[in-house]
């Protein structure tokens, strides 16, 4: 299975799991699964970041790219197929992070790994 992870799955994935649904720990865990973090969401956990909105335990120039080597996790590039699908996609959703992880999960046909139901709306598979 090819799952897509939402900013906040991957943030509480690595701070140890315990507020990731149970069916999501366990694709999120079964080392046959393919686990991808967005582009989009790097840059989410930036933009928070240099808020003061989140806080992480090391640079992001190294905390990232750890955190993907450390779980197994692949970064997912935005194309310009998911830039354009972003212009088709209805406002269920206003946030511009999450309307391109729908873009992605709709255009690589990835399940979407979030706690978010506004998800459902656009006919992604979501894993919780």
């Amino acid at each position: 299975m090819r799952v897509l992870l939402d900013t906040h799955a991957f943030l509480w994935w690595i701070a140890g799991g315990e507020r990731v649904g149970a069916e999501a720990r366990t694709t999120i865990g079964d080392r046959d699964n393919e686990c991808l973090l967005s582009l989009a969401s790097c840059w989410e956990i930036s933009v928070k970041v240099s808020l003061g909105k989140l806080k992480v335990d090391a640079d992001l120039d190294s905390f990232l790219p750890e955190q993907l080597a450390a779980n197994g996790f692949r970064l997912l590039p935005i194309g310009l197929r998911h830039a354009t699908r972003v212009a088709r996609l209805p406002f269920h959703h206003r946030d511009p992070f999450d309307r391109m992880l729908v873009a992605q999960a709709l255009e690589e046909r990835l399940a979407l790994v979030s706690c978010d139901e506004v998800f459902d709306a656009y006919g992604v598979e979501r894993v919780w």
